[in-house]
C-alpha cells in the first residue's frame, strides 16, 4: 500500500507492514513487532528520507541529483568484475554490501524523471552497481571507502543545477524517516515500550526521534545498536562530542560511518537513547536465525538490531534498570538491505569462524 502524503505529492515509500513475530517474542521474553522496511521499493528504509529530499530538491529547480553510496570500510576480497565508468575490477568480493542510499536516490530520480549520478567506492559489489544502472543512474567510482566517494559527490554537487542528496545528514531526510513513527502510531493500539534500531550515520535515529516528537511519544526509549568496529555513535556518546573512528573494521559496512551526524548526538539529549554495541558474530548469527524464523534475509546492519533480541540484550537492560520490567511490547525496525545474498551470509560465517 502506498503511503498517503501529509500534503503535497505522494511519497515514494510504502506503508510497510508491522507484524508480530512469535520467534522474536520468545527470544526477547516480550511481544515483538517487526516494522518491515526490507519490503520497501528499494529494499530498505532509505527511500523514506532520500525520496523526500529528492522531492524537495526537485521543487527548488534542481536539474540533477548526485549521491554517494556504498561500503564505508575496506573490502574483504577483490573488487568488482566488469567495466563501470571505464574502470576495470578484479573478482567480486563475497562480503561487499552497501548502496542502499544510492538505490533510493536512483529510484526517486527515475520516478521524478531526473538524471542522477551515484558515486561509489571501488569496494561496492557489481550487483549493486548493476541495480543502480538498471534504475538509470550514472555510476562513478571514486576512492576505496564511502568517505572518499562522498568527497567526490560533494565536488560534483558544486556544478550549477546539481544537488547533493546526502545519505543521512539532512533535515529533509530525517523528516522523511519520521513517517515510520506516524505509521506505528496509526497501526498499534498502544505505544511500544521501546523501539529497537540500528545506527550507521544517524539518519534513521534522527528521523525516529522527529517522529516521536510529532506523535507525542517522546517517552518511548530507543535502543540503538551498532557493531563493534562501526560504533561511531557509541564512541560519540562516551566522549560527549563527535568523534571519528580511525577505520571501519566491522563486517556491517552499512553501519560504517566513521563519524555520525551531529543531529544524532543531539537526539540523545532529547529522548532516552540507549546505545548498545554488539559483536559481528552476534549480528551474523541474528541474520541466520531471522532467516530461519521469518524467512527473510537481511544485511549485517539489520542483524545488529535483531541481535538485541536474539542475544538477550533486552533482558540485560531490564536487569540493569535501563528498561522497564515487564515490557508489554517493543518494535524492531527491520531496516533491510538490498545487497545481501545467501552466498554472502555463508562468506560472513566463514570470515567469522561460525559453523
Amino acid at each position: 500500500m502506498a503511503a498517503q502524503p501529509d500534503g503535497g505529492e505522494k511519497p515514494f515509500h510504502i506503508i510497510s507492514p508491522i507484524l508480530e513475530s512469535l520467534p522474536l517474542s520468545r527470544a526477547a521474553g516480550t511481544k515483538v513487532y517487526m516494522k518491515l522496511e526490507n519490503v520497501q521499493p528499494t529494499g530498505s528504509f532509505k527511500i523514506r528520507g532520500i525520496g523526500h529530499l529528492c522531492q524537495e530538491a526537485a521543487k527548488k529547480g534542481c536539474r540533477r541529483f548526485v549521491c554517494s553510496s556504498g561500503n564505508r570500510g575496506p573490502s574483504y576480497g577483490g573488487m568488482l568484475t566488469g567495466n563501470v565508468g571505464s574502470v576495470y575490477y578484479l573478482p567480486d568480493p563475497p562480503l561487499s554490501a552497501g548502496g542502499n542510499a544510492g538505490l533510493a536516490a536512483a529510484y526517486a530520480a527515475k520516478k521524478l524523471g531526473f538524471p542522477v549520478t551515484v558515486v561509489v567506492p571501488s569496494t561496492t559489489g557489481p550487483t549493486t552497481v548493476h541495480k543502480l544502472e538498471e534504475l538509470g543512474a550514472e555510476v562513478e567510482v571514486s576512492g576505496q571507502v564511502w568517505d572518499e566517494a562522498n568527497r567526490r559527490a560533494l565536488e560534483l554537487a558544486q556544478t550549477e543545477g546539481w544537488v547533493s542528496i546526502h545519505p543521512f545528514d539532512h533535515p529533509s531526510v530525517w523528516q522523511g524517516h519520521a513517517s515510520l513513527v506516524r505509521e506505528l502510531k496509526d497501526s498499534l493500539e498502544t505505544k511500544p515500550d521501546a523501539i529497537l534500531l540500528a545506527v550507521g550515520g544517524g539518519g534513521l535515529l534522527a528521523g525516529i526521534v522527529a517522529g516521536l516528537h510529532q506523535v507525542g511519544w517522546q517517552d518511548v526509549p530507543i535502543v540503538a545498536a551498532e557493531t563493534r568496529g562501526a560504533h561511531s555513535f557509541h564512541a560519540a556518546l562516551a566522549a560527549g562530542r563527535l568523534v571519528s573512528l580511525p577505520d571501519i573494521t566491522s563486517v556491517a559496512k552499512c553501519l560504517g560511518a566513521k563519524k555520525v551526524a551531529a543531529r544524532a548526538l543531539e537526539c540523545a539529549q532529547e529522548c532516552q537513547v540507549i546505545s548498545q554495541v554488539v559483536e559481528d558474530t552476534e549480528a551474523v548469527r541474528a541474520m541466520e536465525r531471522f532467516l530461519d524464523d521469518e524467512r527473510m534475509l537481511v544485511e549485517p546492519a539489520c542483524g545488529a538490531a535483531l541481535a538485541l533480541l536474539y542475544a538477550g540484550r533486552l533482558q540485560r537492560l531490564q536487569r540493569e534498570g535501563r528498561l522497564r520490567t515487564p515490557l508489554d511490547s517493543v518494535v524492531v525496525v527491520v531496516c533491510g538491505g538490498s545487497s545481501i545474498q545467501a552466498a554472502q551470509l555463508q562468506a560472513l560465517k566463514n570470515q567469522l569462524g561460525l559453523e
